[in-house]
Order: C-alpha cells, then sequence, then structure tokens
C-alpha cells in the first residue's frame, strides 16, 4: 500500500488525497520504514510539493517530512515556513521542525516569535497567528525549557480552599488553628496568614487559592479571557514567587460541556489569555506550573480556582512505591484520624493485607507505635513497603507471607488494614472466602478489647460474617458512596 500511494504521488496522481492516505499509513512505525525505502534518496520530490500551489498538499507534505524526520528536510522546512503566505500551513512547518535538531534556528524562532507577539492581527487571522505563536513557544521551550519559578510565598496572606471528603470536612476543619475557617461542602475556606500552619494537615485531597477579584469569569471565551487577564493573577503570582514572567499555565475545565467542544474551548481561551496578557501567562500542556480550574457554577458561569504547582506537596513524599490495590495516602490519613480515639501509644500493630505499607505508616505519624507488623503474599509490595517506611523513617516489619499462616509470640493491640476486594484475577467468592476466614484468624491475634480498623469495599460482608459475640462495632463511617468504602472499627470483647 506504502509503495502504491507513494507512487502515485511521484506520478501527480490526487496528490492531496493520496497525502493524506500516505500519512494516515505511517502511523505504524514499520510503515515509515519502508516508505524511506521506498523514496531511495528521492528527496527533490518533497521539495516539489512544498512549493506546490495547493495549500493542503503543502500543509500534508511538512507533516509526512516531520514524520520522516531525515535529517536534509530541516532546510527544506524552515525555508518554506519562511515563504509560506497561507496562516493556515505555517504552524504544520514549525510543528514538523521538533522532530529534527533545530537549535541553530533559536535565535531566529525566537525574534519570529517577538514580532507576532506584538502584531496587531484581524479577529478573521487570530486564530492561525496563535497556532503560530503556540508551535514557536514550543519549539523555544523543548530547547530552553521553561523558565521555572520557585515558590517562596509561605507567609503571604491568601485565601484558600481546601477540598476534603465531603462527610469528614470537620476532620480537616478541626487541624486549622489560628485562622479564619469556613466549612462549604466539598471542603474548608481559609483566610491564611501563614501557609506552614496548614500544609502538613494531612486530611485534604488538593490546596487551591482564592482570588477576591477572580472568583468567577464568564462563559465564553471573551469574557473569560478578559476577567482573567484583568485580574490580580499576575500580581498575585509575582509575590508569590521568585522570578518574574512569563508563568505556564494550563487550563483544567469543569463542565457539562461535550469532550470536542470543551477542547476547543480551552484551547481557544489559553490562546486569548495569552494574547491579552502579551504572553506573560503562556498555555502550555506539559511544562506547566499554574493550573486555572474553571469549574460550572449554577448560573452556567465558571467559578475559578488557582493550583500552584510550584508549591510541593511533600506530606507523603515516603511513598515512592505503589501497586495497583495501594489506598490513596490521604484516605488512610482520613482513616487513622477517625479512629485516634481508639488509637494506643506505643501500641503492637499488625496489618494483614499491608501492600506498600501506607496504613501503618500513616498510624504511626498519628499516634506513636511501638512494634509494626505488615504481612502480604505479594512480595513486590513487600519490598516496595520496606522501602516506604524506610522513607518515612519508621521501623516496621515486612513478612512476605499469608496472614492465614502466620503465627506470632505476642498478641496485638490493634488490627489494621485495608482488606481485599474484587479486582482483577480476584472474583467475590474468593473474597467472601477471605472475610469469612479473616475474622476467625483475626482473634488468633488480639489482645483481649483490642481493637480493628478495617478499611472495607464490602460492607456486607462485615455484618454477615463478623461473629457478634466475640466482636462488637464500635464505630461505622461511609468514607466514599461512590466507591462504597467504608471504615469499621472494631472492638474484640
Amino acid at each position: 500500500m506504502i509503495r502504491d500511494t507513494f507512487d502515485n504521488i511521484l506520478q501527480e496522481k490526487e496528490v492531496r488525497q493520496n497525502l493524506i492516505q500516505l500519512k494516515a499509513e505511517l502511523k505504524e512505525e514499520s510503515a515509515r520504514t519502508a516508505l524511506l525505502y521506498q523514496i531511495g534518496g528521492r528527496y527533490s520530490v518533497f521539495e516539489k510539493l512544498l512549493i506546490n500551489d495547493d495549500a493542503k498538499v503543502r500543509k500534508n507534505t511538512a507533516i509526512i517530512m516531520g514524520i520522516l524526520n531525515v535529517p536534509c528536510f530541516l532546510d527544506m522546512l524552515y525555508d518554506a515556513y519562511q515563504k509560506e503566505e497561507q496562516l493556515f500551513v505555517k504552524s504544520s512547518y514549525l510543528d514538523a521542525l521538533k522532530n529534527f535538531d533545530y537549535e541553530s534556528l533559536l535565535p531566529e524562532l525566537k525574534e519570529k516569535l517577538q514580532i507576532l507577539s506584538n502584531l496587531d492581527v484581524s479577529e478573521s487571522d487570530r486564530k492561525h497567528v496563535n497556532e503560530e505563536i503556540r508551535s514557536l513557544s514550543d519549539l523555544i521551550i523543548n530547547i530552553e525549557g521553561p523558565s521555572g519559578h520557585l515558590f517562596t510565598g509561605y507567609q503571604v496572606p491568601s485565601e484558600l480552599i481546601l477540598l476534603t471528603n465531603r462527610n469528614f470536612v470537620n476532620i480537616t476543619m478541626d487541624q486549622i488553628k489560628g485562622n479564619s475557617t469556613k466549612e462549604f461542602n466539598a471542603g474548608v475556606m481559609v483566610k491564611c496568614t501563614d501557609l506552614n500552619d496548614i500544609l502538613p494537615i494531612r486530611t485534604y485531597n488538593e490546596l487551591l487559592f482564592v482570588l477576591k477579584d477572580l472568583k468567577t469569569c464568564g462563559n465564553d471565551v471573551g469574557k473569560a479571557a478578559s476577567a482573567i487577564a484583568n485580574s490580580s493573577l499576575m500580581e498575585f503570582l509575582e509575590k508569590l514567587h521568585k522570578g518574574s514572567a512569563p508563568f505556564y499555565f494550563r487550563i483544567e475545565l469543569k463542565s457539562k460541556m461535550e469532550l470536542d467542544k470543551k477542547s476547543a474551548f480551552t484551547k481557544k481561551l489559553g490562546m486569548e489569555i495569552e494574547r491579552l496578557t502579551k504572553r506573560s501567562l503562556i498555555n502550555s500542556t506539559s511544562n506547566y506550573e499554574v493550573e486555572l480550574r474553571l469549574i460550572e457554577n449554577k448560573e452556567g458561569n465558571y467559578n475559578v480556582l488557582i493550583k500552584l504547582y510550584t508549591l510541593k506537596d511533600e506530606r507523603f513524599s515516603y511513598r515512592k512505591n505503589v501497586i495497583a490495590t495501594s489506598i490513596q495516602p490521604v484516605n488512610a490519613a482520613l482513616i487513622v484520624a477517625l479512629s485516634k480515639n481508639y488509637l494506643i501509644e506505643d501500641a503492637q500493630v499488625l496489618d494483614p493485607f499491608c501492600g506498600v505499607g501506607t496504613m501503618l505508616i500513616e498510624r504511626h505519624k498519628l499516634v506513636h507505635a511501638n512494634t509494626m507488623f505488615g504481612l502480604d503474599t505479594f512480595g513486590e509490595a513487600i519490598e516496595k513497603g520496606k522501602e516506604n517506611a524506610k522513607n518515612a523513617k519508621t521501623i516496621a516489619h515486612f513478612v512476605n507471607r499469608d496472614f492465614f499462616d502466620f503465627k506470632h509470640d505476642y498478641l496485638f493491640d490493634e488490627i489494621i488494614t485495608n482488606m481485599p476486594r474484587v479486582m482483577g484475577h480476584k472474583e467475590e467468592e474468593e473474597i467472601y472466602q477471605i472475610y469469612h476466614k479473616f475474622f476467625i484468624k483475626a482473634s488468633e491475634h488480639l489482645k483481649q478489647n483490642g481493637i480493628m480498623i478495617l478499611y472495607s469495599h464490602n460492607r456486607e460482608f462485615i455484618k454477615k460474617l463478623m461473629n457478634k459475640k466475640i466482636y462488637k462495632i464500635e464505630e461505622e463511617y461511609e468514607i466514599n458512596k461512590r466507591e462504597g468504602t467504608y471504615l469499621f472499627i472494631i472492638r474484640y470483647i
């Protein structure tokens, strides 16, 4: 197929259609090798196609040359870019250059970007000029990297949103001291004077900033871009960071809009923000430092929140290793916070299905434990747990063993675990049997009056299989209704 398509192009048969066909065929790596063999050094055909009268022929030729990545194409493409008069084609040449060693062209590319950024263009040309600006910017960033900024605004008064588990906003709110707080359905609003008071709290999911003059924006590109560009956003960013503009941002749009329309909206909005801020803010899908999160509200407009990736979240930095079944560390932190009144200082603690150790580590961070044991049949998880515990400066004994074969010289004060669930090769009947055996086996290892802290996706199994003669449910919490997760605090009586 590659051979026939290329021969048709050589013979000038339906050139545009055959170039589109060739571009589609080149999605396979083997097709690229086959085409290069078929070309056999006849590169002049591409030079000829780049001056074809049909602009779409030139556009598709540039894309194909970028895919083929033949070194001699670099000069051909850049020369064609400089001569191109059709605006909608120009970005295709630039995108093709990304696959080449174009560093020698950097001064010219930067000069071109400067000219375009200050150019007053008509509404009809703006889309294509913006695409050219975006492609030039990407080429420069690929070589020089983004101008990174250091976050320094820890003592700058800020308005924050801490997103939390909706059922337990109070758990996070109660940990905030000396700052003005207000509860809302998704978390806590905080007027903060020192971020160092907030950052160590382990039970919030995300920390976002709010600007007084940018709490909402309109629902069309022009109104939204104008609200963002004319707000105090740039002043806010410069106040909280070392270094000046530009700042690289992305847009996260949470809306009922269809996916393709959402993508088109965010792309247009990003370009318009760049234009209105004279590229003090640069839209980037990969090298961003700032996220502008737009959330559709009841009025059909967007609430605006700001996430700073320059502000590092170090709370769970110990957890370098995870597996598919690993619990989210913020959920583990929430579980132990809900269980705090039942945790014993210097307790002997066992996790019979420990995975990579997150539950044990978070339990120890809240209330100091003595000896901790983690068991798992998955050897890789045990090795990862050992490394995580070392990173957390937590002493725990990780053993690659089935809980149901485990023997130990003394009893434990607590069992804390993320119970197995239906996932991958584990069927519901197998999980049911694990729960059945678990309650029998747990009684062999718990001290009288000992506590079990169970995070479970199978509430009904606990209710049905727990022997009520020897176990008593002290607390039951719904953690996430959609995911069907629960926390049970159970006493061995």
